[in-house]
């Protein structure tokens, strides 16, 4: 075997090892999820956005949620028998309002019980979505953000701020533009919030966290943690099932990345010798 054969043949090797490599997590997601559905007796179904390992030529490609994602999770719906439970496990900064929007209501229209889980974090359109549960269990350090929409660069309520300080008369015709689409889409999205509560707490409680939640109380990516979810009146709880984790596991960072962190993955015992306050 000559030079030129061994090296096409590393060659097709290289290449066909990520391919290899992609189909062997998608297999073993798909063992995890199946094991989850038999355990719980429900339909799982995963919308999970790791913004960071993808890329195209080296340029990072952020991943939201969009048009296609709610495509595919209606489908998922449709696909589940009316009574079943449904399990969303759900990480994602967020996305569009209307695509977020129709896997919420998709959601809450479903007779089965619906549960999100959140192992890491669920911000703005991800929050939306979680708010279509009938309960929501998170990791005992994982968030949930404001829903507060965003026009382009700035928050909606920060536009209708600048307005109301400095004056209608004082600002550009393109700015009182922005204004008033801000406040549509405030209004809108507070209406949304709260269709999506009402059946869940009374009336009040539900106009109060659609008014906290949609007119920018906070910045849009200020973490909700566990705590302040169920002082708000949210359905949470914590204890995310060990299968999760596992699953979480098989959307990993980009092997082309340098880690940032590093740790040996396994549980720890103390040294032998070694006691807590008496290291050496």
């Amino acid at each position: 075997m000559g030079f030129w054969d061994i090296f096409w043949i590393i060659f097709i090797l290289s290449s066909l090892s990520p391919i290899v490599r992609q189909r062997v997590i998608e297999a073993e997601r798909f063992r995890l999820i199946q094991l989850i559905e038999r355990k719980r007796g429900s339909r799982v179904i995963t919308l999970i956005h790791r913004q960071e390992t993808m890329n195209l030529f080296g340029i990072p490609i952020a991943r939201y949620i969009n048009i296609e994602d709610s495509e595919e999770v209606l489908r998922a719906i449709r696909l589940t028998p009316e009574d079943m439970p449904i399990d969303l496990i759900l990480h994602t900064p967020g996305g569009l309002v209307l695509a977020a929007e129709q896997i919420a209501h998709a959601l809450k229209n479903h007779k089965g019980k619906v549960t999100v889980f959140v192992p890491h974090y669920a911000m703005s359109g991800g929050t939306f979505i979680a708010l279509s549960a009938d309960e929501i269990i998170m990791d005992e350090n994982a968030v949930l953000g404001p829903v507060d929409p965003q026009l382009g660069e700035y928050p909606a309520a920060s536009i209708l701020n600048a307005i109301n300080r400095k004056g209608a008369d004082k600002v550009e015709d393109k700015t009182l533009i922005l204004g008033d689409v801000a406040e549509k889409a405030i209004k809108q999205v507070k209406e949304s919030v709260y269709e999506l509560l009402k059946d869940k707490m009374s009336e009040e409680k539900a106009k109060e966290l659609s008014e906290i939640l949609a007119t920018g109380t906070w910045t849009h990516d200020y973490p909700i943690t566990v705590e302040e979810a169920i002082k708000l009146g949210l359905p949470v709880k914590v204890g995310l099932p060990k299968e999760i984790y596992a699953l979480m596991n098989l959307y990993p960072q980009n092997p082309g990345t340098r880690p940032s962190v590093q740790y040996i993955p396994v549980p720890y015992q103390p040294y032998k010798g070694v006691h807590k306050g008496n290291e050496k």
